[in-house]
């Protein structure tokens, strides 16, 4: 049997193609959802539109200048998820080990499927059928002894393709793809590897791994040089309960000011929060991560006295935490360019049960008088928003943030628990 039992299966330019999909009048022509040819973020490209440089993230104004029939269209989000859902109950048909990493994308293990449905490519040649016939999308898989080979190898088979990877090949595959193509290579880092003349996988695979840690930092630099030899002892998890709930927010470079520290801040803990209480969870343990120029990351954590899902609380530990991180820099004021809130140590929480007067009134020991309080208006909160939509209702600075490039929408659905 082969060994190339782990798939990658990637659903293509998945907000587009659904645009497509729902407008036949869009299918083959170039078009971005979102933004405009006045401003705006694009959120997503068709391949028609990335063939003319076009690739989510980019200013509307640059997409009309780089492709000038590039027709926009504002999104509908409503439709994403479900569609999305109906792939991923086509790919459990076939296997129970599924580990959906995001609303478009999933890992499967097919090893114990191989005697029912046949080789791990002809499991994958028939997924990409079935998804196409009764979905009508197009979708990627990658096949390969690992998850980071196969996310590799369906990334080389877009658009709407299949590519297998037999163990005997693994090195030959690798070899000459850009580094670009590893998970965890960004901009920067693929910049400072090609300041040292390092732009392949396999260049990356000859360069000890000390010399890689003095260029990307010693974690990362010892992960990708392990990857870049195929060695990724991860395995497929299928689907379980979350064990956190996390949200971030990408800032380009800003200085870490009171107010914009607190208006990110609020706007991540009010998803968060609000995701936790959907499932009726909440958890004692947050998290949050600062980066700062150079892809330098300090994570800080902070264990509660008790289970908390209530957006103020949230909002308060993370701002303590962040401060933590940030007045530990050598800077005064230093940039930032991302931060991050995860939640965990889940537990269930339906309902609340309030605690006796005999401590302080502390917020974050939920049945206290004012953590009961938060918890009621998040509630009402949260019934507001699902009868009336996600603006309707919200704290101050996530009502009325300063700037807002991408709609709420799409934000929650990139989003996933971990």
């Amino acid at each position: 049997m082969s060994g190339a039992t782990i798939l990658h299966a990637d659903l293509d330019a998945f907000y587009a193609s659904v645009e497509q999909l729902l407008d036949p009048r869009l299918r083959g022509r170039p078009i971005a959802v979102g933004g405009s040819a006045r401003g705006g973020v694009v959120l997503a490209a068709s391949y028609e539109a990335k063939a003319y440089g076009v690739v989510g993230g980019m200013p509307g104004w640059r997409a009309a200048r780089l492709c000038p029939s590039l027709l926009f269209v504002p999104g509908r989000f409503r439709e994403y998820q479900p569609l999305a859902d109906r792939v991923m109950d086509v790919l459990g048909d076939v296997t129970p080990a599924v580990e959906r990493i995001s609303i478009d994308e999933a890992f499967l293990d097919v090893a114990g499927s191989t005697h029912l449905f046949g080789t791990p490519a002809q499991i994958a040649t028939l997924l990409r059928r079935r998804v196409r016939d009764e979905i009508g999308l197009p979708i990627s898989v990658g096949a390969a002894r690992t998850k980071h080979l196969a996310k590799i190898a369906s990334q080389v088979a877009k658009p709407d393709g299949l590519v297998v990877v037999e163990p005997d090949a693994e090195r030959a595959f690798l070899e000459p793809l850009p580094v670009g193509l590893m998970w965890g290579v960004g901009p920067v880092a693929r910049a400072r590897l090609a300041e040292r003349g390092i732009t392949t996988i396999g260049e990356l695979a000859r360069t000890p791994s000390s010399a890689v840690e003095q260029i990307l930092g010693r974690a990362v630099g010892a992960r990708m040089s392990a990857l870049s030899h195929n060695e990724d002892p991860r395995q497929v998890a299928g689907a379980g309960r979350a064990r956190s709930v996390g949200a971030q927010s990408a800032l380009g470079r800003q200085r870490a000011t009171r107010e914009l520290v607190r208006e990110v801040l609020s706007h991540l803990a009010d998803r968060v929060a609000g995701r936790l209480r959907a499932k009726d969870r909440a958890g004692r343990t947050v998290t949050v991560r600062v980066r700062f120029p150079g892809m330098r990351s300090v994570t800080r954590s902070l264990t509660l006295p008790g289970p908390v899902a209530t957006t103020l609380t949230l909002t308060e530990v993370a701002e303590q935490l962040v401060w933590q991180a940030i007045r530990e820099q050598p800077r005064a004021e230093p940039e930032v360019s991302l931060l991050a809130v995860s939640v965990s140590g889940l537990v269930p929480q339906s309902s609340l049960q309030l605690e006796l007067p005999l401590a302080t009134d502390d917020p974050r020991h939920p049945g206290s008088a004012p953590g009961a309080a938060r918890w009621a208006v998040d509630r009402s909160v949260d019934a507001v928003r699902a009868r009336f939509g996600n603006g309707a209702v919200g704290y101050l600075p996530t009502a009325m943030p300063r700037v807002r490039t991408v709609p709420e929408e799409f934000r929650r659905l990139a989003e996933h628990d971990l």
